[in-house]
């Protein structure tokens, strides 16, 4: 048989695992239990990700490899993380009434002891003045 290494593979894959390149690969969602199993099978059996992507029936060629790369860099709890999308930007976030009301009574007592200050420099140079006034 003169087949091509793509042909004589998809042959032996689709002998082994059924008529797998007809199904249109989707997007599945992963628990973050099932990741955590994947990798540590992976991990523990020394299976490519290849192999693993094919025993776990995981869509996909770069997830099995992200997947452990979060978990040696996070740790498990990484794997929870979800990280599709964009980031949420926009407004930020209004703060709460009570930490409003705080902010509003400390903005009030500083004002209040800018102006006595400033009162305060005002007499301290007044005296100065007539000190000034009364040595001449």
């Amino acid at each position: 048989m003169n087949c091509t290494l793509f042909v004589r593979q998809y042959d032996i894959l689709n002998n082994k695992w059924g008529d797998f390149m007809t199904k249109g690969i989707g997007n599945k969602r992963y628990t973050p239990e099932f990741k955590k199993i994947v990798v540590e099978t992976m991990r523990e059996e020394g299976l490519s990700y290849k192999e693993t992507r094919l025993r776990f029936d995981i869509a996909g060629e770069d997830r099995v490899r992200n997947w452990e790369r979060i978990y040696l860099e996070e740790g498990p709890e990484g794997l929870a993380v979800e990280r599709r999308g964009r980031k949420i930007t926009g407004r930020p976030r209004k703060l709460p009434q009570s930490t409003e009301e705080d902010l509003i009574a400390e903005n009030q007592r500083l004002r209040a002891e800018v102006a006595y200050l400033k009162n305060l420099q005002a007499l301290v140079l007044e005296r100065e003045r007539r000190q000034q006034k009364k040595r001449w």
